[in-house]
């Protein structure tokens, strides 16, 4: 017998998100859907960081953090979910107990350490979507080959100062990151782009909003397009993408 909507919704969950309930569309199926799903956020900076919040406030049931090192004083233009006492101390374990006091009916899974290969396909394990938000492209890379392999769609968004982008990359649809930016090595110097915070926030809203449409089917999430923005003029640009039929990373995997 099929699940009935009261049995895997609580009253306080109901209520809870009777707002977001209200939307055109929006059902208690949709609402359903986003509890039984499990993102992975890779990197939860200024950037990752407000995408999980808004995620949790939405009632994904799980999110997996991955993110190395321990919060530093100029995280601190960017980042929500730390506070100025928590400096010197593990990232994962904040951003966890931050979730955890915001909405308690979220579980976090936390991982201090970097994605590689080898660990890659552990920490997408039981993930349902994943947000690319670390600042540096080989571990975008790194996520975005264990991706495509394994059928999750990824959500790839960076920013630089007052300027960002963000595309989805869904195995068998859309090009990868590798089919947008076939640089096998990019220059990008880990942190070492300036931030303002807001605009990082911003972009972290956009990818917990294609996250939130990927798992539950509501709305038309970004295919074939990147989201490319200026904050300076507040300008707003859907630029068309192509796959590369002979990209080595998802040339075989896409229709």
């Amino acid at each position: 017998m099929e699940t009935g909507v009261s049995e895997i919704l609580t009253g306080r969950e109901l209520e809870r998100y009777r707002r977001q309930l209200m939307l055109p569309g929006f059902s208690r199926h949709h609402q359903e859907k986003l509890k039984q799903s499990t993102a992975m956020i890779a990197g939860i900076g200024g950037l990752g960081g407000t995408a999980a919040a808004y995620l949790a406030v939405a009632g994904v049931g799980r999110m997996v953090f991955v993110h190395s090192g321990t919060l530093t004083l100029s995280n601190m233009n960017r980042q929500i979910m730390m506070k100025h006492e928590g400096i010197g101390s593990s990232r994962v374990v904040q951003g966890a107990q931050f979730i955890r006091e915001l909405n308690p009916d979220v579980a976090v899974e936390i991982h201090d350490e970097r994605m590689d290969e080898v660990s890659v396909g552990r920490l997408l394990s039981g993930v349902h979507v994943a947000l690319s938000a670390r600042p540096n492209f080989e571990e975008r890379s790194v996520l975005n080959r264990a991706c495509i392999a394994q059928g999750i769609p990824m959500i790839e968004a960076a920013m630089n100062g007052m300027e960002g982008y963000l595309l989805n990359v869904i195995p068998g649809i859309t090009p990868c990151l590798h089919c947008v930016f076939p640089e096998s090595n990019p220059e990008w110097e880990e942190l070492g782009f300036p931030v303002l915070g807001a605009v990082s926030g911003l972009l972290g809203c956009f990818m917990a909003i294609e996250a939130i449409k990927l798992v539950t089917g509501y709305g038309s999430p970004l295919q074939n397009r990147m989201l490319s923005f200026n904050t300076m003029s507040l300008e707003f640009q859907r630029l068309r993408i192509h796959r590369n039929p002979t990209c080595g990373e998802c040339g075989g995997n896409v229709s």
